[in-house]
């Protein structure tokens, strides 16, 4: 809805006030009438009705504004002020009437008008909204896109897109009109008519990117592959230092068995100025579970995600470190982790896989630390005691080991498997401990339950 500021609309509205004429007054004589005084006391409960609505009190702006209506009705700005105030007390019955009688008024008044539409659409009363918006279409075309929502929410399809082509007819294509356009697109399932509407736009102006980049993912989306291809190559010819295209260029160039030029185009796309970080982290995604498939691509990954120069997000370290431990490369999987979880603190599954790397790696000393903080923070979590209570005993330390584990049982809930394994380091602080009774105990009860 197009809102206007109109800090001196209340000034203007004041030439709506009754003046008097003070031509050829001789202000040494007291006037033999009351006509002063009335004037004065409007003025007062004017100028007191927009004092008290500056502090917020909208019930005695309200009330000053019904006085001045007692003196004069005739002046619309009352009636909108008044409507507004009614508004800020959500007494919406009197806010509509107010604003009708300012609008009956002074129906040429733009800014009456406005507001009583903004009413109309807080109420979500459409057809109400939908006549003032018409009226509103006259002093401004930008109400016109006011006039295209509301026909969508009417679901008078055709109406909104005859609005949006007219609107893209006299001021070019405009991102927030395609959202609007897309969405009767979605809601009708004309997807042939989208496409149409994109292979025009790419034919009136052959060298507009973003018509390409709209048409190739619109085909890409309807599963038109080739065409997409095409319309990125096309492109990539009219505009051959395009990176975005590359976007697509890349995946095709894959799903077509041309690694050598996927990988040309993913390194463009992970180098760009003009390509967002998200989408650069999603190629390179894409490109660690390829390379998963075909290893002898590891050293263009490499250089990949060393070419997006800290540009990255949690879910893509993580792949990697995925990757890397899938490879049994134990310390690049730990190096990735260890990054994915400076920025996913609170992912506990992150946390878990660099306490069991610690441990793999026999990092004992900061396997120990990382899981007593790991406890504090996860006190329900058993894992987390278990790996403790492992650090503990690779360190010498059975009677801490046995503390922790012991505390640790307490916490599992239908896990035999994670319930043995603690029997079993209990088994071990028992045996380093000499107690041989106690480690044959859980060492049979760690057996029990495998059995």
């Amino acid at each position: 809805m197009k809102k206007n500021c109109y800090i001196l609309c209340v000034f203007f509205g004041m030439l709506c006030i009754p003046q008097v004429n003070y031509a050829q007054v001789d202000f040494n004589n007291k006037p033999d009438d009351d006509l002063g005084i009335v004037e004065d006391q409007f003025q007062e409960l004017f100028f007191e009705a927009l004092k008290q609505k500056g502090i917020e009190n909208y019930d005695k702006a309200a009330e000053a504004l019904l006085k001045c209506i007692e003196i004069d009705k005739s002046s619309a700005v009352l009636y909108f002020e008044l409507g507004k105030n009614y508004m800020k007390l959500k007494n919406f019955g009197a806010a509509e009437d107010a604003l009708k009688e300012a609008v009956n008024k002074a129906p040429d008044n733009e800014w009456y008008l406005d507001e009583l539409y903004g009413y109309y659409v807080s109420q979500n009363n459409l057809n109400k909204a939908l006549k003032t918006v018409k009226q509103l279409v006259e002093y401004h075309p930008d109400y016109k896109e006011d006039l295209a929502t509301l026909y969508v929410q009417m679901e008078k399809y055709d109406d909104a897109l005859e609005i949006l082509d007219e609107l893209d007819a006299s001021f070019g294509i405009s991102a927030a009109r395609d959202v609007l356009r897309n969405r009767i697109y979605k809601a009708t399932g004309r997807t042939k008519e989208q496409i149409e509407n994109l292979e025009s736009r790419v034919d009136k102006n052959p060298k507009n990117e973003s018509n390409y980049l709209a048409l190739i993912y619109r085909y890409s989306e309807q599963g038109q592959k080739e065409k997409a291809f095409e319309t990125a190559q096309e492109l990539l010819k009219i505009k051959p230092n395009s990176q975005v295209v590359h976007l697509a260029l890349y995946k095709f160039y894959l799903d077509k068995n041309n690694t050598d030029e996927a990988i040309k185009s993913m390194k463009i796309v992970v180098q760009s100025n003009d390509i967002k970080p998200d989408a650069k982290l999603k190629v390179l995604s894409d490109f660690v579970n390829f390379v998963k498939l075909h290893p002898k691509y590891e050293d263009d990954l490499l250089e990949a995600t060393a070419l997006l120069d800290g540009t990255t997000d949690a879910n893509t370290l993580v792949d990697l470190g995925m990757y890397y431990l899938n490879k049994g490369d134990k310390q690049n999987a730990l190096k990735y982790f260890q990054e994915a979880l400076k920025l996913d603190g609170d992912n506990f599954t992150i946390l878990k896989n660099i306490l069991l790397l610690h441990i793999d790696l026999k990092q004992f000393d900061v396997a120990k630390t990382k899981s007593e903080a790991a406890i504090e923070k996860y006190p329900a979590q058993p894992l987390c005691y278990l790996l403790h209570g492992v650090a503990l005993n690779e360190l010498q330390k059975p009677k801490d080991a046995i503390i922790a584990l012991e505390a640790g049982l307490d916490w599992i809930v239908d896990d035999t498997k994670i319930e043995a394994d603690f029997y079993n380091e209990l088994a071990k602080a028992y045996e380093v401990l000499n107690n041989t009774a106690k480690a044959k105990t859980f060492r049979d009860k760690a057996n029990a339950l495998k059995s």
